[in-house]
């Protein structure tokens, strides 16, 4: 059996490793402060379900020890978030006031939640209606706990429905009471819609609800639903054809631009996404197939033909050092780099924060003449309505240039 002390910071899963020792033996060694954080953490996790009674005051210290990791407090939260006697110092406002570092501030609503705590009802429905994993995952935890130890008609009438994260959170709970919330999907906050466009899970439910004629945008989030759940491209494309195949209207944005960027981020776009998108992305006209390497070879060919010095073509991680993306740079020997996109024939200079090219730089007469769009300034800047990307913790609306030349680290 492996010791606690031969645990290492760099170990997978050290947890796994510590279900065969006693759960009195880690309950003495988280409790001691002198031990190293990460194999206390790892003690902790592996007392989930099994604390022995005798050493739960030492573990209650150490988890409303502020000056405690909190690598220790949150798994020790979750092996003790049913503790009575922690009610109390979990409702303190101090609180809120602590640094909320790795996930506290959740792991505490969480055990409030299942403590029967309905003061925390509201907080819970703002955690679960974060984009964000951890937050979200707390959030529904505790929502859960909540209804299982209070009953779901005293949650939803704790809940009411003035905000969009309430209604959220009124929807997660009753549909895993099996109720119906397919009417969410005509809901004004896209959130809301959204969440009960992925909670959707009965086509013939979708169907008759798309006979009742529900406004557009509701009708929309039922055909991406059925599509989802179904995967009929023929039903979604004559469904969408009903509706008028409604389009979000970007002006200035060239078509083949707008193909090459609705079908590589529709899918797989963020809450607040427009479902316009995710339907042409469905029904649209794809954009056709890119040859990256041909595109390079094609780019280099035509500046060493017109005479401008370059060095050889980077991708984007190179370019970085770190992440990934959707171009290639290529630095030019007069100054100043262009990108070679590789969602299409798009090339521009470097981006909006550092243009080192002008649009009518001789690179550009060269990469027009060998078939390339030169992406202008003035299209490089425009916003892409509606269509919301994860980029750097945003989730709105990008614009063109970050678009067609992502990068992500």
């Amino acid at each position: 059996m492996t010791s606690i002390d031969a645990i290492s910071p760099f170990d997978p899963d050290p947890t796994a490793t510590l279900w065969q020792h006693d759960a009195d033996e880690l309950a003495r060694y988280v409790a001691d402060p002198a031990n190293e954080w990460f194999r206390r953490q790892a003690c902790a996790l592996a007392l989930a379900g099994r604390v022995p009674e005798e050493h739960v005051p030492a573990l209650i210290a150490r988890i409303q020890d502020v000056e405690e990791d909190a690598e220790v407090r949150v798994p020790l939260l979750e092996a003790l978030g049913d503790r009575a006697e922690l009610l109390p110092w979990l409702r303190q406002p101090e609180r809120k006031e602590e640094d909320d570092d790795f996930g506290l501030h959740e792991a505490f609503l969480k055990a409030r939640g299942r403590l029967g705590d309905r003061t925390a009802t509201g907080d819970l429905a703002v955690r679960a209606a974060e984009p964000r994993d951890v937050q979200r995952g707390a959030g529904e935890a505790g929502l859960n706990a909540l209804a299982d130890r209070c009953g779901l008609p005293a949650v939803l009438e704790d809940l009411g429905e003035a905000r969009p994260e309430d209604r959220l959170a009124r929807d997660l709970l009753r549909h895993r009471a099996g109720q119906d919330i397919t009417a969410s999907l005509a809901d004004p906050d896209r959130m809301v819609a959204h969440h009960a466009y992925l909670l959707a899970t009965d086509p013939a439910r979708l169907r008759a609800y798309l006979a009742g004629r529900p406004p557009v945008e509701a009708a929309l989030w039922a055909v991406c639903a059925l599509h989802r759940l179904t995967g009929d491209a023929e039903e979604t494309a004559d469904r969408y054809a009903r509706l008028g195949r409604p389009r979000v209207d970007v002006p200035g944005l060239p078509e083949q631009m707008r193909r090459a960027i609705v079908h590589e981020y529709a899918a797989a776009s963020e809450r607040g996404t427009d479902p316009r998108w995710r339907l042409e992305a469905i029904c649209g006209e794809p954009p056709a197939p890119v040859d990256v390497e041909g595109q390079l070879r094609r780019s280099i060919e035509a500046l060493g033909g017109a005479g401008i010095a370059f060095e050889a073509p980077v991708d984007a991680f190179e370019h970085h050092g770190i992440g990934s993306g959707t171009y290639h740079a290529i630095r030019l020997g007069e100054g100043g780099t262009v990108r070679v996109s590789t969602l299409g024939p798009f090339v521009g200079t470097l981006g909006e924060w550092d243009r080192t090219l002008d649009d009518d730089s001789p690179a550009r007469t060269a990469l027009e003449r060998a078939g390339f769009h030169w992406v202008e300034r003035a299209t490089a800047n425009l916003i892409v309505t509606d269509l919301c990307v994860y980029w750097f913790g945003r989730r709105l609306p990008l614009n063109v240039d970050t678009l067609l030349y992502f990068w992500q680290d």
